[in-house]
């Protein structure tokens, strides 16, 4: 394969898999609703069944994260998945309305291209599948290169499963070359219906500017407001767990901490005695450079490590028990000179103390318009009449109170549906601020019929009755048996 050029292979292995994946959701498209859900139920029993395999080739293939809080993402991303979406209606009439004459019919866009990072790489794949199959499509994955063995191997599955049920395998696809130009085919090429798109800004912008219709989601810089009412104890748990879950590379987690100066020292207390270590000022500036790569952004070396090996990068001796690193932070310390109020992927954290409630609202403003406008915010009170102010301020597509951040945000300890892909609204750059599901990869048609004749529209009578005792049920259950044998 040397003598050939791999940016040529991989925009040939992206058109012949497109041609696959539109081939094999021409067969899915015949499908009931109940054989669709059947197909999706084997891919998540599949992904449950190799969890711990998967998570084990993802760290060591990575580097990134911790295998036992990857095996519990790809649980989440299968089992915890299925049972969310198991009862939602993705094929054919999916909802009628009696009274206004009215049906909805689930129109698919055929193919996804998915669109999967390293950071959480095996999770995402079963994310993205699961989701988009359920909805009447195919997919067609675009690997990070960096993970390229961990997501080929977890497609394997996914199409094994397929293969048992008697479905097409190639209703699930990854690409064989993962580079940017294949990448880009994939997202711009006229049998690519819609990008999933998780991964950098970069990513996300491109998939934004292909032409084609796309999902992305923004990056995350989640503050979490510890406010005077908060169970001290019990918020500092939340905050450890999130930012320590997978060594911090979900973009909904924790990174900085906000608390009142009423409180703050015991904040602190509750965080050195709960593993946290906070560092002085000389340690600081050690972390700040390393954090920083020579460009001016996040260290890659950094993302997704344990506190004391980041501790170590920068020659900082910290106890072995450590679980986050702490820097506090001068008020107006945000932006790009102060690498501590970045989206940071590991387990660091700034620390910020403020006035009151009102300041607190104003720096967390700070923090999520400078990086992670529109993602996830975490509060800890038990002032409803803050939350509901919180609620009606934040430029958040999430708030999440009382819980980690983490698992709030992609509805793991939250009513939020569980997904991998945030919305961050129209202030992050997004389409949607939605967590997204199955119901986010088709169309609607609309099926209407007349309720009053146009005559009466122009003499402003009385409207009359045009069409009168249809039996929508009676009318669906035929149009029904009639796709059947098509």
């Amino acid at each position: 394969m040397e003598d050939f050029d791999k940016d040529l292979l991989s925009v040939q292995d992206v058109r012949c898999l497109l041609a696959k994946a539109r081939a094999a959701q021409k067969i899915l498209a015949g499908y009931s609703q109940a054989q669709v859900n059947t197909l999706v139920k084997a891919m998540a029993d599949i992904a449950e069944q190799h969890a711990h395999e998967l998570a084990d080739m993802a760290v060591k293939e990575t580097g990134f994260g911790r295998v036992k809080d990857k095996v519990t993402k790809n649980l989440l991303a299968s089992r915890i998945l299925w049972n969310s979406i198991k009862d939602m209606k993705t094929v054919g009439i999916i909802a009628q309305d009696k009274e206004q004459q009215l049906m909805e019919v689930a129109v698919p866009f055929v193919v996804v291209a998915g669109l999967v990072p390293s950071t959480n790489p095996t999770s995402t794949a079963i994310y993205k599948a699961m989701i988009s199959v359920k909805a009447g499509n195919a997919v067609v994955i675009s690997p990070h290169p960096a993970a390229l063995n961990a997501i080929t191997r977890t497609v394997e599955l996914l199409r094994s499963a397929l293969k048992r049920e008697g479905a097409p395998e190639d209703l699930v696809n990854v690409m064989a070359y993962p580079t940017q130009e294949g990448t880009a085919e994939l997202m711009k090429h006229r049998d690519t219906g819609i990008i999933l798109a998780t991964g950098g800004s970069a990513m996300v912008r491109a998939a934004y500017s292909s032409g084609t219709p796309a999902l992305g989601v923004g990056p995350g810089n989640v503050p979490a407001f510890v406010e005077r009412t908060a169970d001290i104890k019990k918020a500092v748990r939340h905050v450890i767990t999130g930012k320590t879950f997978d060594y911090g590379t979900i973009c909904a987690s924790e990174q900085h901490v906000v608390t009142e100066h009423v409180i703050a020292d015991t904040v602190r207390a509750e965080m050195i005695a709960q593993g946290c270590y906070f560092l002085n000022q000389e340690e600081i500036s050690k972390l700040e450079a390393l954090i920083k790569n020579p460009r001016g952004g996040l260290n890659s070396k950094i993302v997704g490590k344990p506190a004391a090996a980041i501790a170590r990068m920068a020659g900082v001796e910290v106890p072995p028990y450590t679980q986050v690193l702490v820097a506090e932070q001068a008020r107006d310390n945000v932006g790009k000179d102060f690498p501590f109020s970045w989206e940071k992927l590991s387990p660091l954290l700034g620390f910020y103390r403020v006035q009151d409630a009102h300041e607190a609202c104003e720096l967390c403003m700070e923090l999520l318009n400078y990086e992670g406008a529109g993602h996830t915010l975490a509060l800890h009170t038990q002032d409803h009449l803050l939350i509901q102010e919180f609620a009606l301020k934040k430029p958040v597509s999430r708030l999440v109170v009382n819980t980690p951040a983490t698992h709030g945000g992609v509805g793991a300890t939250t009513g939020l549906p569980p997904a991998f892909t945030l919305g961050c609204g129209g202030i992050g750059g997004s389409s949607t601020s939605d967590n997204v599901t199955p119901l986010h990869l088709f169309n609607k048609r609309y099926v209407a019929f007349g309720l009053i004749e146009p005559e009466s529209l122009e003499s402003g009578s009385q409207p009359t009755t045009s069409v009168t005792d249809i039996d929508i049920e009676a009318l669906t259950r035929k149009v029904i048996s009639q796709l059947k044998g098509c």
